[in-house]
C-alpha cells in the first residue's frame, strides 16, 4: 500500500470514533486514539520538513545511516515491538482535538505528501539530513519513513480500538 493510500485509510477510520472514544485513555501511560493520531501527524510533518530540507540542499553529504537505520530500511519498516523514547522526547501528545480537527489535519498531511509523491525520486539522494536514531537520511528515505511510521503504529491502533469497541 502506498504511503498516500495508507494515510487515507487511517483518515477514513477516524469517522468510526466518537469524541469520547478518541479521547479515552485506558490507563496511565497509554495514549488515547486521538493522541496516537496527533503523534502520527506531528511526526509525519517533521519527516516531510526534513525531506524538504534535503530538496533544497546545495551540497551532498557523505554520511550514512546508523546500524539501526540500515536495518530499518533493509527490512522496510520498524520491528514489531513497542519503542519507548527517552522521557525528554516522550511528552504526551495532544488529546484535545475534535474528530473534525484530526480529519482536517490528516487531509493537510495527505495533500502535502501527495504534492511530493512525484517529485521525491528526483531529489539528489546524496542530500541528507540527520535523524537522531537512524543517521543521515535522504529525501526519499524521509518520505518513506512517513509510511513506515504509520504502519508501525497500526498495531497500537488495533490495541487502542480493543479498549473502546
Amino acid at each position: 500500500m502506498s504511503e498516500n493510500k495508507l494515510l487515507i485509510t487511517f483518515k477514513s477510520d477516524l469517522y468510526n470514533y466518537s469524541l469520547k472514544q478518541l479521547r479515552y485513555i485506558s490507563e496511565e501511560g497509554v495514549w488515547s486514539i486521538g493522541q496516537m493520531y496527533d503523534h502520527l501527524i506531528v511526526v509525519a510533518h517533521e519527516y516531510l520538513d526534513n525531506m524538504e530540507i534535503c530538496a533544497n540542499l546545495n551540497e551532498a553529504n557523505p554520511f550514512g545511516k546508523t546500524q539501526f537505520g540500515e536495518q530499518l530500511f533493509r527490512n522496510g519498516g520498524f520491528p514489531p515491538i513497542k519503542i519507548k523514547l527517552p522521557d525528554e522526547l516522550n511528552s504526551p501528545p495532544n488529546n484535545s482535538d475534535s474528530k473534525e480537527d484530526l480529519i482536517i489535519r490528516m487531509d493537510h498531511l495527505i495533500q502535502r505528501l501527495g504534492q511530493w509523491e512525484s517529485k521525491v525520486d528526483y531529489i539528489n539522494p546524496n542530500n541528507k539530513v540527520k535523524h537522531g536514531g537512524f543517521g543521515w537520511l535522504n529525501a526519499k528515505e524521509w518520505y518513506n519513513l512517513v509510511g513506515m511510521h504509520f504502519r508501525h503504529h497500526f498495531r497500537q491502533k488495533e490495541e487502542l480500538e480493543s479498549y473502546i469497541l
